[in-house]
């Protein structure tokens, strides 16, 4: 993992393979190995980029007058992008990830190129319905620090329909559960950095964000899981509609975290968007 100090602190980042960048952002609770099967594949023949952002399982917390609402976080990638000097960015969201890139593409798009989002949030969906409470518990005295501390000792708790339980079609390792929450429920600096996001959580911030997206002049592609309950293909297709230039492909057999319920077929409609991006601009050159 690579390191880079911005004006917010210092993120850690996975930066992976040559060729044409492709900058993942990953949701709330998890890290980037939400993207480890999308990237082995795509780094043989791209740069991928795949940061640990402060969503609650980062061990590298930010200063503590860093601005995390959504708002914040859009301006922590622009800044990202900027600190790397990376142009001509595909940006890659999902779930609360996702959100993040559409504030970015909305008011910060000056170094991406286009944009693809897995199942995510968006429009009245922010946050989706069943995960309300994300947004409640930094408000409560104490109640990250508990939550995260039972769902650390206790994974069945992890496995939940209201948790990690319904993101994805097959169950994830306790492992690799207890190592996205375990940050969250050692470190208040982290449940600081957490709460500041989910604080921030409003459904009044994708609106506003998908009144602007016609001016965002990229390709968009949604790659998007057909089993998902919370970001349904309806959502999508309306997510869709909000953009000039946009495409959605279902991928069967996903639900929310797709890129790890089908790491193969997310790769392979994230390089084809990518080799069509530059044969477009080689025609234009």
């Amino acid at each position: 993992m690579n390191e880079i100090e911005l004006r917010q602190g210092t993120i850690r980042y996975l930066d992976r393979g040559q060729g044409p960048p492709i900058v993942f952002v990953h949701g709330f609770l998890v890290d980037h190995h939400l993207w480890s099967g999308v990237i082995d594949v795509l780094s043989e023949s791209h740069r991928c980029i795949a940061p640990d952002w402060p969503l609650g399982s980062h061990t590298k917390p930010m200063r503590a007058d860093a601005d995390l609402s959504p708002p914040g976080m859009a301006r922590l990638v622009a800044d990202f992008l900027e600190a790397l000097d990376l142009d001509d960015v595909t940006l890659v969201g999902n779930d609360s990830g996702g959100a993040i890139c559409q504030l970015v593409v909305a008011d910060r798009a000056q170094r991406v190129g286009q944009l693809v989002l897995t199942n995510c949030d968006g429009l009245e969906v922010f946050p989706p319905a069943g995960f309300e409470y994300l947004a409640l518990l930094p408000r409560l005295p104490g109640a990250m620090f508990a939550v995260s501390q039972a769902m650390y000792r206790i994974p069945a708790l992890c496995r939940g329909k209201t948790a990690f339980g319904a993101l994805t079609r097959r169950p994830l390792s306790t492992a690799q559960l207890q190592s996205w929450v375990k940050p969250l429920a050692k470190s208040s600096a982290v449940r600081r950095d957490a709460g500041k996001f989910a604080r921030g959580v409003s459904n009044k911030l994708t609106l506003a964000a998908a009144e602007r997206f016609k001016d965002f002049a990229g390709e968009v592609l949604l790659l998007w899981g057909e089993d998902d309950p919370f970001f349904t293909l309806e959502l999508a297709g309306r997510l869709k509609e909000c953009f000039q230039h946009a495409r959605l492909e279902p991928i069967a057999d996903a639900t929310v975290f797709s890129p790890i319920d089908q790491p193969q077929r997310v790769a392979a409609g994230i390089a084809r968007f990518v080799a069509e991006h530059a044969e477009r601009g080689a025609a234009q050159s």
